[in-house]
């Protein structure tokens, strides 16, 4: 089997809040576990979330929870066209303006906007 590496591109606020959503889910709490039941997975999850951790020095930083929160309003700007406030709970995703848009296989562009760390 082929095990050249692949390279996802990210902006910088979408590294920041993937990886503060992946350490919520893998290190503050038991929810990977309901999350992703195929154990085979758990491997890139980890990569993927040490790769982050290596990366950002956001996740050092003194004012880290405002600066997540601002990063979560400009993704959601980006994303919605307006700043919406899709991280409130009760709120639902599906309900996305551009879910229906984002078939798997074709949500691939988001990351890939060219602009680098």
């Amino acid at each position: 089997m082929d095990e050249e590496a692949i390279t996802i591109r990210l902006t910088r606020d979408q590294a920041f809040v993937l990886s503060d959503w992946l350490y919520q889910v893998m290190f503050g709490s038991d929810v990977l576990e309901g999350i992703v039941r195929d154990r085979a997975v758990w491997s890139p999850i980890y990569a993927i979330s040490g790769t982050l951790d290596k990366t950002l020095s956001e996740i050092f930083i003194t004012d880290y929870g405002p600066r997540l929160e601002e990063a979560k309003e400009r993704l959601c700007a980006n994303l919605y066209g307006g700043a919406e406030e899709s991280t409130t709970p009760g709120r639902d995703e599906t309900a996305a303006p551009q879910a229906h848009q984002m078939g798997r296989g074709t949500a691939g562009s988001h990351g890939e906007s060219g602009q680098g760390r």
